[in-house]
């Protein structure tokens, strides 16, 4: 077993920065991409929405109302239902990309 010298010590710092810029910046992306999913979803169902309550107020009968505001709410399901599955895949995706960094910094830790 040899002895650890100033210069390992200082390789073995840089790169725990390394790794942890990495991870940071990965989040940062995939937080972006979460944000952007979430905003566009919420034009979204805001023009769906708006749409139903003119579709609503054209209604000529109590039952057609009613038809339309099922339509909408099977649809509304739906879409979130989709939009909160793509957002679960980012994140998942996002996790690994980011444990990658420290995954290998442990793995170089391990060797020592």
């Amino acid at each position: 077993m040899s002895a650890i010298t100033v210069e390992d010590f200082q390789n073995f710092s840089k790169q725990q920065i390394e790794a942890m810029t990495s991870f940071a910046t990965t989040m940062t992306k995939g937080l972006q991409e979460i944000a952007a999913e979430t905003a566009e979803y919420s034009k979204h169902a805001m023009s769906a929405s708006s749409e139903v309550v003119e579709k609503l107020l054209g209604a000529k009968t109590f039952e057609s109302a009613i038809q339309i505001q099922s339509d909408y709410a099977k649809t509304a399901y739906e879409g979130f239902v989709a939009k909160s599955t793509k957002i679960n895949e980012i994140l998942v995706k996002v996790a690994g990309e980011a444990m990658k960094p420290a995954q290998h910094a442990l793995a170089v830790v391990q060797k020592q």
